[in-house]
């Protein structure tokens, strides 16, 4: 029974823990979203800096990025603008230079003008006509499902 998984010697061989730099958090389920994870390490760009402005607290300063977030995900929800696939192709090729300044997110619909992407299907007149008359949060939101 040399096989036998119940008669080995080996130490079970554990992976990195949290800590190490080579450790990655567990997916979470849809229940565990929520579950409080302690404290982890924000680094504070100057939006973030700006946010919390003043506060030393980090209770408050917890609390003003958690209702932030929020926020902020409830205007991602309710800012949707219908994008046919070609047009959302379109928007990710335009985005796809990596990280999109506000001013940038702002002249969209002159991208798509200036573009010389093409595909079937792709009608860059409406797109612009579209994104013209998006406010800036309707803007944010296609970025953000775009995921840039």
């Amino acid at each position: 029974m040399a096989n036998s998984t119940e008669d080995t010697d080996e130490v079970p061989v554990s992976g990195p823990e949290r800590g190490d730099p080579t450790w990655v958090a567990p997916a979470l389920t849809s229940a565990d979203v929520t579950r409080t994870v302690g404290k982890t390490s924000v680094f504070f760009g100057p939006p973030l800096a700006i946010l919390a402005q003043g506060q030393k607290n980090t209770m408050l300063i917890s609390g003003k990025l958690n209702r932030t977030a929020e926020r902020y995900m409830e205007i991602l929800k309710q800012h949707v603008v219908e994008l046919t696939d070609p047009e959302r192709l379109c928007l990710a090729h335009i985005c796809h230079i990596g990280f999109m300044s506000p001013l940038e997110i702002s002249e969209l619909a002159y991208e798509v003008d200036m573009t010389t992407f093409e595909c079937d299907g792709l009608d860059k007149a409406t797109l612009a006509a579209k994104l013209e008359a998006a406010s800036f949060a309707d803007l944010v939101a296609i970025v953000e499902s775009l995921g840039f």
